[in-house]
């Protein structure tokens, strides 16, 4: 598509001493319509309407400022730009080939009266499928420095609409969804992961589906030199107010004119699958300026890591406590003979990886530290280049590079951040001179500086100024207990995934996540961005790893459950989770891992409702091969899904991997059944999916 962009600046004239208040955009189709108008008090407000319907009630906008007047009321609007853009880009690697941008903009630069008065534009761009808008400070006298306190965001919305949401906590977004009505959300009522979280407060994305049948879906596009937006709710009006985390000070935000916030984000549908489809927030990001991005390598690997959380083996290699990082000789420690990141276990790991078609391999607990890490608020606690006396560097760069195999770095920060910062540089050099070039970050815990928080300002700069130092070393990376994603992938594309959710390894050592976990995440967490789920759990009931420690635990779900999740849960990083011997046991249903795809050219929401199922289909990046993924909640379900999404005139044969005669997550995981079909675009897959479980499918062009 050729890109087309008009500007239609106009300045507002005064008319009888005072200028217009009040202005109209519709979007591109007309699917939506924003009103933007300012009160008599000049407090700035918009609303949203889907068709008739009202998706957002007048709500205002402003901010707070320390030491300052407020900039939520007392404006005129000083001039009004407005603007339409269409063009088409293409990704460097994502769910399509390509993406289209299409909008109409309306800029609103509005000033307060008198000596002390600011000035400030409100930035809106609505598309067919909702809204991005952002607040603006340009530089001006009065306005250099300055510090927001609380930004007065208001989402007003019209009903007591079905939510699926989690705590409000600064430092973690570790939680299982509570679905509930507005007027029913009650954190103080969930135990705490991090932070204690107040009773009203919420995190986006933030799900909600009205009586009316509306879907909508608040979050942020483009987290940049910004604290993450929570959302405190008003149980009796349905209102939510945007409440931004606060930095050590108790201040939200310190700020240099110009500059501008994150976009506020609100994707809008009757249809639940075009939430999915919305590529709204990726928009709203600003393109990557990277030059040469063929380095970036979308994969799949293994790792030495599930073995750990089912107490199979153990990140440390000692079990003695109470150690200094610098006064420590790491030869001299016992070693407790159950350490997973050992030479001979990595090997085994990267032989299983070549013999299967895998790209890479993940090793944690490689690295001096574990013995004393977690919970102790210590600052020296990791130096990211000193590996343990069993895990040889030289030998293993050899043998991997031998097999055609990568191996990823893991730099698990204790959430010493400071640490980490001093000591990125050596730690990328090492990484760089042993054929190191992706990197699996972690911050579990209390952040250093201390008082800070994981999704305050401090860190989401953390976040992306370590994303854009990795670009340029040439470095790919996955962070984990990060800010949840806004898009930023986009602009930094070697940022493959983020965790930033409640992932798979929660069923190893938890209650575990229900069965509708994985039918809402896509609703709520993946809005913003690929997430590092580890899928792949084959051994699903986990005692037979460890009977003594791991009792009556299970993951909640069916074998072929976790084969979907490779195509519903996207990612261009995917893990095959579970231990080779695992595998080994059942490598018909294995090839579905072998064959899946991580990067994509078409991606088609087949059928979905939030905490329900979720069915997507999606094409295989160069190739005429589909994957199709289906699951359900604790429900089981028969679907049947067209296939003309297919060419037209070609035959395929689809391989179907379903769960089996009597499978249930509860009572029989792990049986499934394998058939091939002959299909073209006229046929119809019958789908029957277990309580738990889901359908696999993939689907290769034959000759005619």
């Amino acid at each position: 598509m050729i890109s087309v962009k008009s500007l239609l600046p106009v300045t507002l004239l005064a008319l009888s001493g005072y200028f217009a208040q009040a202005q109209t955009v519709h979007s591109p189709s007309n699917k939506l319509t924003l009103n933007f108008r300012l009160s008599p008090s000049g407090e700035p407000t918009y609303q949203l309407l889907f068709g008739t319907k009202p998706v957002l009630k007048p709500s205002k906008l402003g901010m707070l400022l320390q030491g300052q007047p407020g900039m939520d009321q007392g404006f005129t609007i000083a001039q009004t730009d407005s603007s339409q853009h269409d063009d088409t880009w293409t990704p460097v690697w994502g769910e399509v080939k390509q993406i289209r941008n299409h909008y109409k903009e309306l800029a609103v630069t509005l000033a307060q009266s008198g000596q002390n008065g600011h000035r400030m534009v409100v930035r809106f761009r609505l598309y067919d499928d909702g809204l991005g808008f952002r607040y603006e400070f340009p530089e001006q006298p009065g306005l250099t420095y300055f510090t927001v306190q609380q930004e007065k965001t208001e989402f007003n919305l019209s009903g007591n609409h079905k939510t699926f949401w989690i705590p409000g906590d600064y430092d973690s977004n570790e939680y299982a969804y509570k679905t509930t009505r507005l007027s029913e959300i009650d954190a103080a009522a969930i135990t705490p992961i991090q932070e204690k979280s107040a009773a009203d407060r919420v995190q986006t994305p933030l799900m909600m589906k009205a009586d009316d049948g509306l879907y909508l879906n608040i979050h942020e596009a483009a987290l940049v030199n910004y604290p993450a937006m929570m959302l405190t709710v008003n149980r009796q009006t349905f209102g939510l107010t945007s409440t931004l985390v606060p930095s050590v000070t108790g201040a939200a935000a310190y700020l240099q004119t110009p500059e501008h916030t994150p976009w506020r984000t609100i994707v809008v549908s009757d249809k639940a699958p075009e939430v999915l489809a919305s590529k709204l927030i990726l928009n709203l990001n600003e393109p990557t300026k990277l030059t040469d991005t063929d380095w970036i390598k979308p994969q799949k690997m293994v790792g030495v890591w599930w073995e750990m959380h089912v107490n199979k083996s153990s990140w440390n290699y000692s079990d003695t406590g109470n150690l200094k990082l610098a006064d420590t000789n790491w030869s001299q420690l016992k070693p407790n003979g159950h350490h997973g990141a050992n030479t001979a276990n990595v090997k085994r790991y990267i032989d299983f990886a070549a013999k299967h078609g895998l790209q890479s391999v993940l090793v944690e607990g490689w690295n001096v530290g574990w013995e004393d890490w977690a919970g102790n608020w210590k600052e020296e606690v990791f130096d990211f280049v000193t590996p343990y006396p069993d895990f040889n560097v030289a030998e293993l760069q050899q043998y991997a590079a031998s097999k055609g195999i990568k191996l990823i770095m893991h730099h698990e920060t204790s959430g010493s951040v400071t640490n980490y910062e001093r000591r990125q540089d050596e730690a990328f050099r090492f990484m760089k001179a042993n054929g190191y070039d992706a990197v699996k970050t972690g911050y579990v815990g209390r952040i250093i500086p201390r008082g800070e928080h994981h999704d305050g300002q401090w860190m989401v700069n953390h976040y992306n100024r370590t994303a854009d130092h990795m670009a340029r070393q040439q470095i790919m990376v996955d962070m984990h207990e990060s800010v949840r994603p806004t898009g930023m992938h986009r602009t930094y594309p070697n940022w493959l995934a983020n965790e930033a959710a409640r992932g798979n390894e929660f069923n190893a050592w938890s209650e575990g996540n229900p069965p509708e976990h994985e039918t809402i995440l896509p609703f709520t967490r993946l809005m913003g961005g690929p997430m590092d789920y580890t899928p792949g759990i084959f051994q699903i009931q986990l005692e037979s790893w460890n009977p003594e420690r791991n009792k009556g635990r299970q993951v909640h779900t069916t074998l072929t459950k976790q084969l979907a999740l490779y195509v519903t849960m996207y990612s261009p990083l995917q893990m095959a989770a579970d231990l080779p011997e695992a595998y080994e046991k059942h490598l018909d249903a294995f090839q579905f891992i072998k064959d899946v795809p991580v990067d994509w050219d078409d991606t088609r929401i087949l059928a979905a409702e939030p905490g329900d199922y979720l069915t997507i289909a999606r094409q295989a990046k160069g190739k005429d091969e589909w994957y199709l993924g289906a699951i359900t909640d604790e429900n089981a379900r028969t679907q049947t899904v067209k296939l003309d999404f297919l060419k037209p005139g070609q035959r395929y044969e689809a391989t179907i991997y379903a769960d089996g005669k009597g499978a249930s997550w509860d009572k029989n995981p792990m049986a499934y059944q394998i058939r091939k079909l002959k299909v073209n675009s006229k046929s119809a897959l019958k789908l029957q999916m277990a309580a738990g479980g889901g359908t696999a499918v993939s689907i290769k062009s034959v000759e005619k």
